[in-house]
């Protein structure tokens, strides 16, 4: 007589191929099915989790992604509130504001001779162009722009916010930054310096050292404020890197001033990189819990994957599904134009974590 094992109870279907199935349909398809298809399928339910929650929902993002074509992927998840404050590296940002100032990428390839690009100036983002001197000459526009500024320090999130609505002022195109000047919706780049945007505010203060003072810490005390005062939170990370530990480390600092306040509630991560190196863009949603960056019974998907293969399938299908969800949420309202930041009507405190 066979025993049938507890385990055997959920079995794999093969999927079958239909035309004109939607994105969600997909999806829904790949959930039953194995390895990372099931994983995306997860991780499309747990974002619809966060959005019909009240979670204040955090993206963090590394990689070349605007290069790579998905500037208007994150343009419409910050313009239609699927997320409520962003985190990013410098490069994203910059080569978004290439874009929207009229320039463009071009299709490449990797097995290029590097040498020959070098003498006609341009830059290669693995099987992607794009012109060295147009670079040059963003950087000059950044700096042109900082040099217009009150010399003060600014953290991130004011100065991004001031980058993008002048950019929206300059050329009315839409963008990560115009998106999120439009929305009020916060971005902070804690690793601003290490981007082309760092390199354009350094030639403002080479011009004139009053201007260029970018206030990293205050961007720390915001988004910890953040937690403090809406402490249900979930977060999305796309590419690990310095963003995924930024977002990370403010439910660990407002734990020092909110005891008990505990971890993000709900978390999914799409990333390339694996944990076994002990390198922190692969780390495991599993080891953020023994830091109390999540909580121990928090809802978690990690995708192992490519975010250029894994994100506009995985947006499609909730620009469909979430709409629902969508239109019955409040999200959290935020003032992100002057020095200090506000939520829901009410100020931070000045360079202060909420108590």
């Amino acid at each position: 007589m066979l025993i049938k094992s507890r385990f055997l109870n959920v079995p794999v279907e093969p999927f079958m191929v239909e035309p004109g199935l939607t994105a969600e349909q997909i999806l829904e398809r790949m959930g039953k099915i194995s390895f990372q298809g099931r994983n995306l399928a997860a991780a499309y339910k747990a974002w619809l989790h966060m959005l019909e929650s009240d979670a204040v929902i955090f993206l963090g993002a590394a990689g070349a992604l605007s290069a790579g074509g998905l500037r208007m992927v994150l343009a419409h998840l910050i313009a239609h509130r699927y997320i409520d404050c962003f985190v990013s590296t410098g490069a994203i940002l910059y080569h978004d504001l290439h874009e929207t100032r009229g320039r463009r990428h071009f299709i490449g390839s990797p097995d290029v001779d590097d040498e020959a690009l070098k003498a006609e100036h341009v830059d290669r983002v693995y099987d992607t162009f794009v012109s060295e001197d147009e670079f040059v000459d963003n950087d000059a526009w950044i700096a042109e722009y900082v040099m217009t500024l009150e010399p003060r320090p600014y953290t991130s999130r004011e100065f991004l916010y001031r980058l993008g609505e002048h950019l929206w002022k300059e050329t009315g195109q839409d963008g990560i930054l115009t998106a999120a000047c439009r929305a009020n919706v916060p971005v902070f780049c804690p690793a601003i310096a290490d981007s082309s945007i760092g390199m354009g505010i350094s030639e403002a203060r080479h011009e004139n050292p009053t201007v260029g003072y970018i206030d990293t810490i205050g961007d720390i005390i915001e988004l910890t404020n953040v937690v403090i005062r809406r402490p249900k939170t979930a977060e999305i990370v796309l590419g690990g890197g310095t963003p995924k530990n930024f977002i990370n480390q403010a439910r660990v600092q407002a734990e020092c001033f909110r005891p008990g306040i505990g971890g993000h509630d709900c978390a999914v991560q799409i990333i390339t990189d694996s944990p076994q190196w002990g390198g922190l863009s692969g780390s495991s949603l599993n080891e953020a819990a023994s830091w109390g960056k999540l909580n121990c019974d928090a809802e978690r998907v990690t995708v192992h994957a490519d975010v250029t293969l894994a994100l506009p399938i995985l947006v499609t299908a909730l620009s469909a599904g979430a709409r629902t969800a969508l239109e019955a949420r409040t999200p959290p309202v935020f003032e992100v134009s002057g020095r200090v930041m506000s939520l829901d009507g009410v100020a931070f405190p000045d360079n202060r974590f909420q108590e």
